[in-house]
């Protein structure tokens, strides 16, 4: 085949392929648009999961009536006249794609009106092409509406998932803007119901409450920015969650970049490192983390939806985020100091095999090196008599080779856990009905993953129905929970749910998270009989010597290391 010219009408399908990759990214060029033009309340409306109609409406300044029709010219802007402006570019938009690209993939009418002109100004567009100009009322700002997304390109629409899925998708971005524009009030409409309604007062903090719920929002940490170090390091602010408050995947980290929501691995790894030590293995945080940056700094034109970004100085940008994040998080809860003594019971390091830590958990984690090679354990625990309980968390037990100590919490987790995989795996989960239906309330996310995969929620013994815009009632809850933390484990199991990895894999969090959720908790009381039983229970599990997340279950102090502590070796 000889080389060609493509044609303008491919080469303008091809680009638009690039910039339009489902409806949210229709949602989030029209949004961006409305934030660049001082919008103070932005309405998105949605139908058929945005492939059926999409529209964005804002009281921002408006389009010219002299410039409707450039606005849908590729490359046609309003943010840039220039490389050198390219270069320090603070808009969010700043190619001139978005309405031309849209315009090649959708049926688009677009109405709005400056606030010194009388009257509005309406295009309809078909194929990128107007068919029709006119003069139509309008408040000030710019209202845009998009239908039968992808019908010239059945290939795209194809690709497309579930009308729920993307549904969810446009809401998640929303909701991230949101929390990057607290000032601006944002609400979304999902096929006549409202998804989203933020109260645009300027506070992260209310933005917060609305997204992830009252609590959380009152526990959130202010991040400690710090003194700033030269004019090329970063300022940063935002929120974290304290380690009492975590979550099970990582999508609960948003990061901005003078206001843009960007993916950030980088960034990532630096909030994730300012945790360890504070948070279990498995478990991740909630964070809103805003970095303000000289824009010469960034590259933010290396990806056509201008989701990645490129820091000019990666590692500064790292450590800032890291030290603001860990400061703020030793300053909301000050980390114990712990002193060792020459008297403490630590065994040797030819002798740590005894402390059985596998090599790694469901989850990972790391085992203690041994100056000898170990021989492997076997799987079941020696019988084992209890002695009594230690600070309410500890049950001290004697073998046939000395003492253990035993996490109650820990081993009551892998009975749990193994419980509810057996139950699963038989098709056979207990539950345990409620006398009155508890009323949760769901961020915007939860609520769309219940109304997607409730089916699977009932699976692991969860009775619950949508009661309401964002709403519902739980009727039934698994077992093994004992009416302990029912709201929290709903909305964890509904976070893991909307995980789409393997389900086996997706099974074992959820029942982890339903065990630890039941488990009795360090520091609650045990009846002597209460511990036996227990402590027989640890006994007949496949593996008793890790809870779920990979922790040490027990503790083993051999006789001979007693007798050397007590100078009789």
């Amino acid at each position: 085949m000889p080389i060609a010219v493509l044609s303008p009408d491919v080469v303008s399908r091809i680009a638009a392929g690039e910039v339009v990759e489902r409806p949210a990214s229709v949602v989030k060029e029209l949004l961006e648009n409305s934030l660049d033009a001082g919008a103070s309340q932005i309405e998105i409306e949605i139908k058929g999961g945005g492939v059926n109609t999409i529209r964005v409406s804002d009281d921002g300044c408006g389009i010219p009536s002299g410039e409707v029709e450039l606005a849908f010219q590729r490359h046609a802007t309003s943010k840039i006249t220039g490389l050198g402006e390219l270069e320090a570019t603070t808009s969010l938009g700043f190619r001139g794609e978005a309405l031309p690209s849209i315009a090649q993939v959708a049926r688009v009418e677009l109405a709005t009106r400056c606030e010194d002109q009388p009257a509005g100004t309406y295009v309809q567009l078909q194929n990128g092409v107007i068919r029709e100009k006119g003069v139509r009322a309008h408040h000030r700002g710019t209202t845009v509406t998009v239908r039968d997304l992808f019908r010239n390109v059945p290939a795209r629409l194809k690709f497309l998932k579930s009308s729920s899925t993307e549904n969810s998708h446009v809401v998640n971005l929303v909701t991230q803007y949101s929390l990057a524009y607290p000032e601006v009030r944002f609400s979304v409409v999902v096929d006549g119901r409202k998804s989203l309604q933020t109260p645009g007062s300027g506070k992260t903090r209310d933005v917060l409450a609305e997204v992830y719920g009252v609590q959380a929002a009152q526990a959130m940490l202010p991040i400690e920015a710090g003194a700033r170090q030269g004019d090329l390091t970063p300022h940063v602010a935002g929120y974290v969650s304290p380690p009492s408050l975590s979550r099970a995947n990582r999508s609960y980290m948003s990061f901005f970049v003078n206001r843009r929501w960007v993916q950030s691995a980088m960034l990532g790894r630096a909030v994730e490192k300012a945790y360890e030590g504070l948070l279990m293995v498995g478990r991740h945080p909630i964070a809103v983390v805003c970095l303000s940056v000289p824009p010469q700094t960034v590259d933010v034109n290396v990806h056509p939806t201008k989701r990645e970004i490129r820091f000019s100085h990666e590692p500064l940008a790292f450590n800032t985020v890291y030290g603001a994040v860990r400061r703020t998080l030793v300053g909301g809860m000050p980390v114990p100091e712990v002193e060792f003594h020459a008297g403490d019971l630590a065994a040797p390091a030819a002798e740590q095999q005894e402390l059985d830590i596998p090599e790694t958990g469901l989850w990972g984690g790391v085992r203690a090196e041994a100056s000898a090679t170990p021989q492997s354990p076997p799987s079941r625990l020696p019988i084992l008599r209890v002695l009594g309980q230690v600070a309410g968390t500890y049950i001290i037990t004697e073998g046939p080779d000395g003492v253990y100590l035993i996490d109650q919490h820990a081993a009551h987790e892998r009975v749990l856990f193994e419980r509810v995989l057996s139950q699963i795996s038989n098709r056979q989960v207990e539950v345990q009905a409620l006398l009155e239906p508890a009323t949760l309330d769901l961020s915007p996310a939860q609520h769309e993953v219940l109304s997607r995969k409730g089916d699977l929620l009932a699976g692991f013994g969860f009775a619950v129905e949508s009661f309401g815009d964002r709403t519902c009632l739980l009727r039934a809850v698994p077992a093994v929970l004992a009416a302990k933390g029912v709201e929290q484990a709903v909305k964890e199991a509904l976070e893991l749910l909307e995980d789409d990895a393997d389900p086996a894999r997706r099974q074992e969090h959820i029942a982890a998270s339903l065990a630890c959720h039941g488990a009795v908790r360090a520091g609650e009381s045990m009846s002597p009989e209460a511990m036996r039983e227990l402590i027989r229970q640890l006994e007949g599990t496949a593996s008793p010597r890790t809870c779920p997340h990979g922790r040490p279950t027990m503790v083993h102090l051999s006789a001979g290391r007693l007798e050397k502590e007590f100078g009789r070796g």
